[in-house]
């Protein structure tokens, strides 16, 4: 009796450890599927494991996963266990595709799974099986493009807003994107949406709950056919079931589902060839333009800007504007550029200017000659060209230009004082008899005896006024030169804040600087050739250093995009390095 209840003892200790053993196991949803449907495979295993390593699904899309999920429970007695990762597929191709194995480290050792085939098939026709889980997806959810304009002509801004539909009877939840659209070929804009939210909305004319997922203004940079790639999101549905919770709703089931806008085309036109201008630049919309001078009346040596012009509504960030031409006497400076502008969904609208700074050396009148804008209106498939008005600059209380002097009449000589000239005096000699009268005692006498002394006061009074007014021109240049450094600081110390843009502002306004005080172009000249200049002036070693220096950081903070700066540092730097060098030349 014993001995039987031994063996049986033996058994039931034999039998605990057969079930106890370690499986790892891969199962899929079917063997045989259609192309256009999706593979659900389970990776389980009975034990707690670690290093979980997935199969190279080669042939196959991952289009959700991998999901995980735990079952830890002790029925009389006994331990039930598992652990599994899920994986949701959509084929790529058809015939007889191979999951090679998975693996996993479960108490040091290392599972594998079996290979596991699934046959491919062509496209199935969807079930229509209401109680079918696709079927419920795809007959209420949907992911649409809404495209503004599917043929726009080239720089003609369209919009594109994609859009989440579904309605009862399901939910959805956990919404991921799979796939996103680079928009290729276009300048795009996209803007961000700080909160998703539910509206009601109609698709086909059937009532829905519509989210917008993103919207896109784009702005084609090709002619031709152009493809938006598609948005792709992985959401978790949830579909009723036949079963109620204990206050009678109905209880729901969690599906991965995969949604896509699929791809677009986009048909871009070219401009029309016929009565295109000639200065067209690819401005495409509707837009004014105009040129506006700052002064129409100024002294010789001060400054005044011409700013050209352009608002309205169109592609405002992908044109250069038309340059102005003045005349040779008036000294013009590179233009500043400025924007305003807003993108909506319609598009840019705003206006852009570029500021340009002119000085005249001579007094009279400048004419500033119109120039002329050309767009393309694609509401009414045309070209329209602009022209600014000739304006007239009065410049006075300066020296003239002494090629314009030769060819004002003789009135207007006599009533001008030109520097470094004398108005011509016509002297009448009258000659009368000295028989009766002393030499030294008569009036001829006293005059040659008194002009030398007339002439060497004259001379000394002649040399202090040209000195006088050598310092005077020096000390107008002085002050125009400070002006003008003052006016570029200022402008970057109102980007003090944007960094990228003040240090572009605030070399350029460095290099004008000394454009402006030696008549170089430094554009041209390396920072050694700069700093070499600088000792040349007499300037400090120690200060042509750090004017160098403060030129070299403007630079790495512009194409290194450092987020490190101190704006604030550097414009002081600025202003007093310039006052040092001012005050040595």
């Amino acid at each position: 009796m014993r001995i039987i209840l031994f063996f049986l003892m033996i058994i039931v200790f034999l039998s605990e450890n057969l079930c106890a053993q370690i499986t790892f196991e891969a199962k899929v949803s079917k063997n045989k599927l259609g192309i256009n449907e999706r593979l659900r495979i389970d990776f389980i295993m009975n034990e707690n494991g670690d290093n979980f390593t997935p199969p190279d699904f080669k042939g196959f899309l991952v289009v959700g996963g991998p999901n995980q999920s735990l079952s830890n429970s002790w029925i009389n007695g006994k331990r039930s266990f598992s652990k599994t990762y899920s994986y949701f597929l959509s084929p790529q191709l058809k015939g007889k595709i191979k999951i090679p194995q998975a693996s996993v480290t479960i108490s040091g050792d290392i599972y594998k799974t079996s290979p596991v085939i699934v046959e491919v098939t062509s496209a199935v026709e969807k079930p229509n099986d209401p109680n079918n889980v696709d079927y419920i997806a795809d007959e209420n959810i949907h992911l649409v493009a809404e495209i503004s304009n599917l043929k726009p002509y080239l720089n003609e801004g369209i919009t594109v807003i994609y859009k989440l539909y579904y309605r009862n009877p399901i939910t959805i939840s956990d919404v991921q994107e799979l796939e996103s659209p680079k928009f290729s070929d276009f300048w795009k804009h996209i803007f961000k949406i700080p909160r998703i939210t539910v509206e009601r909305g109609t698709y086909k004319n059937e009532s829905y709950n519509q989210v917008i997922w993103r919207k896109v203004v784009l702005y084609p940079q090709k002619i031709g056919k152009l493809t938006l790639e598609p948005l792709s999101l992985n959401l978790s549905v949830g579909l009723p079931t036949q079963k109620r919770d204990f206050f009678g709703s109905n209880i729901y089931r969690q599906v991965q589902k995969t949604i896509t806008s699929g791809k677009k085309i986009i048909s871009v036109k070219d401009f029309p060839k016929e009565n295109k201008p000639k200065n067209f630049n690819g401005a495409v919309g509707q837009f004014d333009f105009d040129v506006v001078l700052s002064k129409k009346s100024l002294k010789a040596s001060e400054s005044f800007q011409a700013k050209v012009k352009v608002k309205g509504k169109g592609n405002l960030k992908l044109f250069k504007l038309p340059r102005i031409s003045v005349p040779n006497t008036l000294e013009l400076y590179e233009p500043e550029y400025n924007e305003n502008v807003k993108i909506l969904l319609n598009g840019m609208q705003g206006s852009i200017e570029d500021s340009y700074t002119i000085v005249p050396q001579y007094q009279g009148k400048y004419p500033i000659p119109p120039i002329s804008f050309s767009f393309f209106d694609p509401d009414k498939k045309e070209y329209k060209t602009l022209n600014s008005f000739e304006l007239i600059v009065n410049v006075f209380d300066g020296p003239f230009n002494l090629s314009d002097y030769k060819n004002i009449s003789k009135k207007e000589k006599a009533n001008t004082k030109i520097d470094g000239s004398f108005k011509f005096v016509e002297l009448l000699t009258k000659f009368s008899s000295i028989e009766k009268k002393q030499f030294w005692n008569s009036k001829i006498f006293w005059i040659l005896f008194s002009l030398p002394l007339i002439i060497i006061i004259g001379l000394i009074l002649f040399k202090e006024m040209f000195l006088n007014r050598e310092k005077d021109k020096k000390f107008l240049m002085q002050k125009r030169i400070e002006r003008l450094a003052r006016k570029f600081l200022s402008s970057a110390k109102k980007e003090i804040n944007n960094y990228e843009i003040f240090y572009d502002v605030l070399e350029r306004a460095l290099h004008n600087y000394l454009k402006a005080k030696l008549f170089i172009e430094t554009n041209e000249f390396s920072k050694k050739k700069i700093m070499n200049l600088l000792v040349e002036k007499n300037v400090d070693f120690s200060y042509a250093q750090e004017y160098v220096n403060l030129l070299e950081n403007c630079e790495i903070v512009r194409y290194s995009k450092q987020s490190i700066v101190n704006t604030q540092s550097d414009y002081q730097k600025a202003i007093e390095i310039i006052s040092k060098i001012d005050k040595q030349l």
